[in-house]
C-alpha cells in the first residue's frame, strides 16, 4: 500500500532525509521512530505528498504521489504533527468541511462526521470551537478528520500527543483494531505503543534508516543473552559449582538467596545462543527443581538508545 524507495529530501544545503526505503502492506501497523531532528515528520510528509521530493520514489495503492498526486492523496488519512486545524471552527464544522474537501455530500457527509465523532469519543465537545479544546480534544478532532473517508492508509504523526492516560488507551485500542484491514505508519516518542501497536518498527538517524524489522528482531538486537535462574532447595555453593564453565557464559553470580530458593545470573560471553538450554540441560541432569529459568531482553528503550547515539558520546561513557 506504502512504497517509498531511495527517498531524501533537501532543504538548501542541508540533508534532512539520506536515501531511506520502506513498504506497508495492508494489515501492517509500522512504528517510525528517530531521534528529534532525525528526518521522522520530513519524511512522512513526503510520503504524503505534502513535501516534494528531492530524490526517490513514493507510491501509495499503487499511485505515484507526484506523478498521480489526487488518487495517490486520496487513498490517505493524515494526522500531522501538532494536530493543526482552524481554531474558529466547531468541531462538527470542522469535520464537516473536511467531508466535503474530500468530495463527501448530504447523507455521506452527515454519516461519515457522526461516525467520526463517535470513533474519536468527540460528542460531548461536538459544538465547542477548536480553540476552546484542551490539546487531547484537539489531538482527537484532527485524528477523526483523518478517518473520515475511511482510507485504506493512516499516516499518523504523534497519534497520542497530549492524551491523557484513558485516552491513549483508547486512541491505541483504535489503531490496533485499523490495523487489521489498514496500512497504518505511526511515528511515535512512546516505546511502549511500539510494543502495545506495531508489527514493525523502522528507524532512521541524522536522516538515514538505521534499522528495519519486528520489535522482537529490535530487542534481540540489543539482547545481552543473560540467563536468570531460581532454583529450589540448593545450597548457592553447590548450584554455582554446577554451573561454572558453561560453553559461551560466564561465572555465574548470585542474585538473591531467600525462602529457600536460589536465583543466579548467568552473563554470556558475548551473543550466545542456546545458553538458557545449556542451563536447563545441568539442572534437569542434576535432578534440581527450578521455577524460574529466561534469557533477559533488552528493553526498547535500552535498544534505541544503542542505535541512536552518536558513537562519540558511547564511546565517551564506555
Amino acid at each position: 500500500m506504502i512504497e517509498a524507495k531511495h527517498i531524501s529530501k533537501w532543504f538548501g544545503p542541508v540533508l534532512a532525509v539520506n536515501d531511506v526505503s520502506l513498504t506497508v502492506e495492508r494489515g501492517d501497523v509500522l512504528g517510525f521512530l528517530g531521534p528529534n531532528g532525525a528526518g521522522k515528520s520530513t519524511t512522512m510528509r513526503m510520503i504524503t505528498g505534502f513535501l516534494r521530493l528531492s530524490g526517490g520514489t513514493v507510491s501509495v495503492g499503487g499511485h505515484d504521489i507526484e506523478a498521480d498526486p489526487i488518487a495517490a492523496k486520496a487513498m490517505i488519512g493524515y494526522l500531522p504533527e501538532n494536530a493543526p486545524a482552524y481554531p474558529e471552527m466547531t468541531v462538527t464544522g470542522f469535520l464537516r468541511f473536511g467531508a466535503e474537501i474530500r468530495g463527501l455530500r448530504g447523507r455521506a457527509a452527515t454519516e461519515a462526521v457522526e461516525r467520526a465523532i463517535e470513533t474519536c469519543f468527540l460528542d460531548r465537545v461536538r459544538h465547542q470551537a477548536i480553540d476552546t479544546l484542551s490539546k487531547g480534544y484537539k489531538h482527537r478532532t484532527c485524528f477523526a478528520q483523518a478517518i473520515l473517508h475511511d482510507p485504506p492508509v493512516l499516516i499518523l504523526d504523534e497519534p497520542t500527543d497530549g492524551l491523557d492516560p484513558n485516552q491513549k488507551h483508547e486512541v491505541r485500542q483504535l489503531i490496533r483494531e485499523m490495523g487489521r484491514t489498514k496500512a497504518i505508519i505511526v511515528s511515535t516518542h512512546i516505546l511502549e505503543e511500539v510494543e502495545a501497536l506495531c508489527s514493525r518498527v523502522t528507524i532512521i538517524d541524522r536522516g538515514s534508516l538505521v534499522f528495519n524489522g519486528s520489535p522482537a528482531e529490535l530487542k534481540a538486537r540489543g539482547s545481552s543473552g543473560d540467563v536468570i535462574c531460581r532454583v529450589q532447595a540448593v545450597a548457592a555453593g553447590e548450584l554455582v559449582q554446577a554451573l561454572t564453565g558453561l560453553e559461551g557464559a560466564a561465572a555465574p553470580e548470585v542474585v538473591a538467596d531467600t525462602d529457600g530458593a536460589v536465583t543466579l545470573r548467568i552473563a554470556a560471553r558475548g551473543r550466545q545462543a542456546g545458553l538458557a538450554g545449556r542451563v536447563r540441560k545441568v539442572l534437569i541432569g542434576k535432578g534440581w527443581d527450578f521455577d524460574e529459568l529466561h534469557t533477559e531482553e533488552a528493553r526498547l528503550d535500552e535498544v534505541f538508545r544503542e542505535i541512536t547515539l552518536p558513537d562519540t558520546v558511547q564511546e565517551g561513557q564506555a
